[in-house]
């Protein structure tokens, strides 16, 4: 079966609750319902959002036949949907944080978002029955990709993403 169609039905199960009912046994807990973090809830809409991307493709294709080509695809596909300003290399606002005027550079996916979402849809294709082996969200191609839109998006943008390193404490010693 195929892994799209299980996770997009409506059902309270398919939707992450989780339930169980006390049976007439004074030992067993009380009836418990959670709801599912919001975490939970962004990587169901991302994996929905994804399967239907997959079937709308001309053919269609189901989850097992998906590729990092595929992967990429969706991606570029999102991008058309973003709120971030990337400036072009001849943009007078090239490299610069703040801009005084608006300029005709398009609106992109930001990194940081791009990388959240393909870390869901890693984690949603592995709980949907896909081997981490095969998973095409985390191939070469994908985190390749990930890497050159950071590094454009810093430049053009005049923002880096370097991670900031952390100062180690000196270790505490016994104070008698």
């Amino acid at each position: 079966m195929d892994p799209c169609s299980e996770s997009s039905s409506n059902s309270p199960q398919d939707s992450g609750s989780v339930s169980t009912v006390a049976s007439g046994s004074s030992s067993s807990p009380p009836a418990v319902a959670t709801t599912p973090s919001r975490y939970e809830n962004q990587k169901r809409r991302d994996w929905n959002i994804f399967c239907e991307y997959l079937k709308n493709l001309h053919p269609p294709l189901s989850v097992s036949q998906c590729s990092s080509a595929n992967v990429l695809g969706f991606l570029s596909y999102l991008d058309q949907f973003g709120k971030t300003k990337v400036h072009n290399l001849t943009c007078p606002f090239y490299g610069h944080p703040t801009w005084p005027d608006p300029c005709p550079c398009p609106l992109r996916q930001a990194w940081g978002s791009v990388d959240s979402l393909i870390g869901r849809l890693r984690a949603a294709y592995e709980e949907n029955g896909g081997s981490y082996k095969t998973n095409p969200f985390g191939a070469g191609a994908v985190r390749r990709y990930l890497r050159e839109v950071r590094d454009s998006q810093s430049k053009a943008r005049g923002i880096s993403y370097e991670k900031k390193k952390r100062k180690r404490l000196p270790p505490q010693g016994d104070v008698s």
